[in-house]
């Protein structure tokens, strides 16, 4: 009886868990939620949908999105890209509705990481909603990613 119990119950909490999730289907069966507000980390297959489909226009970059984008090519063992994250989380707070600010691990992700020929981390990628992206080199200050945020991506 007692395993019976059991059964049921982990079927039933398997059902919800599986249902109850929301987001995008990676290819890896790993599920990516895209919240407002909050920094989401990519996958290659996620920025080709969210940011730029450079399989389908490789020659010209074709955004993707509906609002500005910060991309941060970030490594989990970087002192500087653990200065930067804080940043990051509060500026996706700051302007939540406005832009979009997601992540991208260079050691997972190798092919984003040489598209972009990151070769220096943190590197962040600044994506207009009209015109073309560009890219700041190593660890800043907030103010200049606020900055940036109303220069290049036009957004106060």
């Amino acid at each position: 009886m007692k395993k019976i119990s059991f059964a049921c119950i982990l079927s039933i909490i398997l059902v919800f868990n599986t249902c109850s999730s929301s987001g995008e289907n990676n290819p890896d069966g790993k599920t990516t939620v895209v919240k407002e507000g909050e920094v989401t980390t990519l996958t290659a297959d996620m920025f080709r949908k969210l940011v730029w489909d450079y399989q389908k226009n490789p020659d010209s970059f074709v955004f993707s999105g509906d609002v500005p984008v910060i991309v941060d090519f970030y490594a989990v063992w970087c002192r500087p890209c653990k200065i930067v994250s804080p940043i990051m989380e509060d500026l996706a707070k700051e302007y939540k509705g406005k832009i979009k600010i997601y992540k991208v691990d260079t050691d997972a992700e190798r092919e984003l990481a040489g598209l972009f020929k990151i070769q220096s981390i943190p590197s962040i990628l600044f994506v207009p909603k009209n015109g073309k992206p560009s890219i700041s080199v190593g660890a800043s200050p907030k103010e200049t990613y606020v900055q940036a945020i109303k220069d290049v991506l036009q957004v106060k």
